[in-house]
């Protein structure tokens, strides 16, 4: 049996008055998945614990069944997706360019984010490389561009990954002090490597107000003069999805993250670009997942919903939302003809407000398993209040993923192990007794 593992990235969200009290998701029109929750169970899913706000690489992390003392970080996966070099031990952190403003104390304050900087990339290159390379008390930084206003951070050297972040996010408020974990288990490392940071960055500011004048610029008071970073990470040594749950993954997805953590996994990756037509992109993904004849664990992605969460209204979400729903109707004519023996399961990784300062929120997102050994639920709509009656409950983290194999006849009986590691599904291959006669032995009169 295969598995289509479809999600719809910052799917949930919170109830507004102006949709008539429901969500962006129950506003729209989505026939498809109302169908597919009608065929199959339903439930809620949070991929830590109802409250916590997860950013969709951590999300995902979890959902696939690991924890987050495993989790590499973000900059890590970014890293590898974009292929950066790095080598094990280097740290790596996200960075961008942004504009800050001087207050009375003389802090620095967020005046221009991430996406609030003007240019394309070529212009903004310009500024990427003039604070491309510096090194502090032997601790190197090597500052690779990988978007219009992206980049990774590879900093090396006896480095530790446990510090704080600079980047506020949210426009005027300070930008901070880089300061190494209170936890962490190498408190020297860190703070060297906080230290060294906090030094970087302020020779990116003086760098960078030297360019405000340049030739072809939009202006100096639009031009970035600071770096901000977050989310450091550095390799560590995980188990790859398919020796943890048995399966042959693939992933389809667009952008680097999702490519650094099927990198990091073990999934077989296939990166899509996302056209003006989230539904025609659905389909096509989903079409690729049904007919590929190599996987039976195939994770389909898009980033449509949490997209239009941060830039857009929730009116606008819904529309979005019902057009994805158009692109279901080839994975609902399977699951109605069994014409191929298909498991699917739709979800969300979080809740994206789509008018709130929060960037993601804490609230479940719906959950609906067509397919398999499903126990049928009398669940007709896939919203997130409608699944909270359904049969699954609320699943948190791992369940997913046990939930599946379970549904797939794959599950191991708790306590039985075959072969030298006890894992959570049954292997088809394990060491197999065998009735020769063993050397040097002899019967016992």
């Amino acid at each position: 049996m295969k598995v289509i593992l479809v999600l719809l990235d910052g799917l949930g969200d919170r109830t507004y008055a102006r949709l008539g009290h429901k969500t962006p998701l129950a506003a729209a029109r989505t026939p498809s998945l109302d169908r597919i929750a009608a065929i199959g169970a339903n439930g809620t899913y949070h991929a830590l614990s109802p409250g916590r706000c997860l950013p969709s690489e951590m999300a995902h992390f979890l959902m696939f069944g690991y924890t987050l003392a495993d989790f590499p970080g973000r900059g890590l996966l970014e890293a590898a997706g974009e292929k950066v070099p790095f080598a094990d031990s280097e740290v790596l952190v996200l960075a961008h360019l942004c504009r800050v403003g001087i207050d009375s104390n003389q802090r620095a304050f967020l005046e221009q984010g991430r996406d609030d900087i003007v240019g394309d990339r070529d212009f903004l290159s310009r500024f990427y490389k003039q604070i491309s390379a510096y090194e502090y008390k032997n601790i190197g930084f090597r500052l690779h561009q990988t978007g219009r206003n992206d980049a990774i951070l590879a900093i090396s050297g006896h480095v530790s990954p446990d510090i704080s972040d600079s980047d506020p996010v949210l426009r005027k408020s300070p930008i901070a002090r880089i300061m190494p974990l209170a936890r962490t288990k190498e408190p020297d490392r860190a703070a060297k490597t906080a230290d060294t940071l906090n030094h970087y960055l302020a020779w990116c500011a003086d760098r960078l107000k030297d360019l405000d004048a340049a030739p072809g610029a939009p202006g100096p008071a639009l031009n970035p003069n600071f770096l901000v970073t977050q989310r450091s990470g550095r390799k560590k040594p995980i188990a790859g999805f398919g020796d943890k749950w048995g399966f042959s993954p693939a992933m389809i997805a667009s952008g680097g993250v999702y490519q650094g953590l099927a990198t990091e996994l073990g999934f077989d990756f296939t990166r899509v670009r996302n056209s003006a037509n989230p539904g025609k992109d659905m389909a096509e993904r989903i079409q690729t997942a049904i007919d590929d004849p190599d996987h039976d664990f195939i994770h389909v992605h898009t980033k449509a919903p949490d997209q239009v969460s941060h830039r857009e209204s929730p009116e606008r979400k819904a529309d979005v939302i019902s057009a994805l729903d158009t692109g279901f109707a080839g994975l609902l004519n399977m699951l109605e003809t069994k014409e191929k023996d298909i498991l699917a399961v739709v979800t969300a990784d979080h809740s994206t407000p789509s008018d709130a300062k929060l960037i993601h929120s804490g609230e479940t997102v719906p959950l609906a398993m067509a397919g398999g050994a499903i126990r049928k639920d009398p669940v007709h709509r896939f919203d997130e209040i409608a699944a909270t009656a359904g049969s699954l409950g609320q699943l948190r983290g791992a369940d997913l993923m046990h939930m599946i194999l379970n549904s797939t006849d794959r599950a191991m009986l708790q306590g039985l192990c075959l072969g030298a590691h006890k894992r959570a599904y049954r292997p088809e291959n394990y060491p197999a007794f065998t009735m020769k006669k063993q050397k040097g032995s002899r019967q016992l009169s």
